[in-house]
């Protein structure tokens, strides 16, 4: 069974390739869980936070953004001292902040969910790669939708962020064309059309 190369044979990196990265994601809490950890991960390897990924549960209210949104400063320092997280003040002052941008596309648009997926009008894209030279690590529609959600309040949200961001969640098939995992997510895609 052949795999994305970037897995490697990591057990936990392995179970997230098969089971989660690139199906097509339209559940809203699961929304802002992999908004919060894209954006925690900026400037580091994505198996760093995939590690850490309970202790973000735990930390940040089982990623509740309603939660999340009223962490005061007092909470911020709590979190700085969890040696379970990236103790980073920028990144976690963003999750609150990128919350509070959350609830307001939902409030406005009632999900975040059908705001997200109209930047492709609720049908992912299949960049069908054939070797990983061929994926890009930034898009016009990367770019698109970082200066809208940026507008809209959210940091850590660069072009880069952005499109690992919408490959994770299935807005954009890029698993390889030789990974078995290509086919089933095409599949997932199609029987929400």
């Amino acid at each position: 069974m052949e795999r994305c190369p970037w897995c490697g044979d990591d057990p936990l990196y392995v179970e997230y390739h098969d089971r989660e990265w690139g199906s097509p994601l339209h559940d809203e809490d699961k929304h802002f869980e992999f908004l919060l950890l894209e954006t925690q991960q900026a400037g580091l390897s994505w198996i760093t936070i995939l590690r850490k990924r309970e202790a973000y549960r735990r930390a940040f209210a089982g990623f509740d953004p309603e939660k999340v949104a009223r962490f005061g400063q007092a909470k911020v320092e709590t979190l700085l001292a969890d040696p379970g997280i990236i103790k980073n003040r920028l990144k976690i002052e963003a999750a609150v902040k990128n919350a509070k941008a959350f609830l307001e596309i939902r409030e406005e648009r009632g999900s975040f969910d059908a705001w997200l997926w109209d930047f492709v009008d609720g049908r992912p894209i299949d960049g069908k790669r054939r070797s990983p030279a061929d994926v890009p690590a930034t898009t016009e529609l990367s770019d698109k939708v970082a200066k809208e959600m940026k507008s809209r309040g959210f940091s850590f949200v660069g072009s880069t962020t952005i499109y690992a961001h919408l490959q994770a969640i299935g807005l954009v098939n890029d698993h390889l064309l030789s990974c078995f995992r290509h086919r089933e997510v095409a599949v997932q895609a199609a029987a929400r059309s």
